[in-house]
């Protein structure tokens, strides 16, 4: 067996540079490639990439009154507060008027020291709302944030809210509750569930038309229907299944929360009072009782069929079963009174909405006959 000898260290050297392996320069100073024209016409802009947190507040939350047209803006400072119209936990509404056009706007301001990222979502939201545009939801118009105050421009409705109102006239009510279901629809198909509706937050103005306001626990949905399990909103008209998450596997179904708000709202209008056992100012424990345990609250048999029918229809215990708005606002209750000639209508046509009212209810055993 031969050894194996290492090559000479000059050899390696001199087969590179053998005539065979030498190659000539290859880079051509003189060469160039056309470049391709660009169109502007058909260029389409990146887009740009996720922000991150923001450092602070002022920087991140978008102008509010920079996406109004010119000369349509509202200065803050040329309001002037008139009086105080309401107050909760969450802020303070107050009457004012703007100075140099003489109009009239409701100024709802929300303390609290709000951390950025809070502040940020109010917000946001609030300039969601900002695109809402529907006659029976009161618009927001402005929105600033200065000093830790956040305050928002609503429009104002000179008569209040149906809060303490008695209405036991079925005409006057069901007109009164097709507005609101109106406006509930519209928010609804725009994703936004309001999860506190209420008698003060349903407002009337001289013209006698119905709007829904507060949206200061509203919360935008997205598209891939995140639940709304946050503690906000008044429990006296919070649906069982929202206080006691228990009774439907932990699920929350928002658009049937609000049906379930706006069926006691409307009862509580035709009984002149709270329609459950306890008073709504009661305390927790009472409130749950009668709201998770004892049986939803029906109409008074002295109150038609269509009614009755149409508070059950809102006040199922099961959420699968409570109509949307959609479907309430074909309900027979609120199909009678949709024109003026229909209260005038004769008793065939009655029997006949009565009839159709039993076609369309789901069974309620529970419900005793008119």
């Amino acid at each position: 067996m031969r050894p194996v000898q290492t090559p000479p260290p000059g050899a390696a050297a001199s087969s590179s540079s053998s005539p065979s392996n030498r190659k000539g320069p290859r880079r051509r100073p003189d060469l160039t490639l056309p470049l391709p024209q660009r169109d502007p016409a058909r260029a389409v802009p990146l887009p740009l990439p996720p922000t991150s947190a923001p450092s602070s507040l002022s920087s991140s939350v978008p102008s509010f009154s920079s996406a109004q047209p010119p000369g349509k803006q509202l200065n803050f400072t040329e309001l002037e507060r008139i009086n105080r119209i309401g107050s909760g936990s969450g802020g303070t509404v107050y009457k004012v008027i703007h100075r140099p056009t003489g109009r009239l706007f409701a100024l709802k301001v929300i303390y609290g020291h709000h951390d950025d990222s809070t502040r940020l979502q109010i917000c946001r939201e609030i300039e969601i709302l900002r695109g809402v545009d529907n006659h029976n939801v009161v618009s927001c118009h402005e929105m600033e944030d200065r000093n830790g105050e956040i305050q928002i421009l609503l429009e104002y409705m000179d008569k209040g809210s149906l809060e303490g109102i008695h209405i036991p006239h079925e005409p006057s009510l069901s007109r009164i509750t097709r507005q609101i279901l109106s406006g509930l629809f519209y928010l609804h198909r725009r994703k936004i569930v309001h999860r506190d509706i209420k008698p003060s937050n349903l407002l009337i103005n001289s013209q006698g038309i119905a709007k829904i306001a507060d949206f200061g626990v509203s919360r935008i949905l997205d598209q891939t229907m995140d639940p709304c399990n946050s503690s906000v909103g008044t429990i006296a008209y919070m649906s069982p299944e929202r206080i006691n998450t228990d009774l439907n596997h932990g699920k929350y179904n928002g658009y049937a929360g609000d049906i379930w708000s706006l069926g006691v709202s409307i009862l509580e209008f035709y009984l002149g009072r709270f329609p459950f056992s306890v008073g709504r100012q009661g305390d927790w424990a009472s409130l749950m009782c009668a709201i998770c345990m004892s049986e939803p609250p029906e109409a008074p048999p002295t109150a038609s069929p269509e009614f009755r029918n149409f508070i059950a229809c809102c006040l199922q215990r099961d959420p699968r079963k409570r109509w949307a708005a959609q479907e309430l606002l074909q309900h027979p209750f609120i199909m009678q009174y949709s024109s003026p000639s229909s209260s005038t209508s004769s008793s065939n046509n009655q029997n006949q909405v009565h009839h159709q009212t039993h076609q369309l209810l789901p069974p309620r055993p529970h419900l005793s006959s008119a």
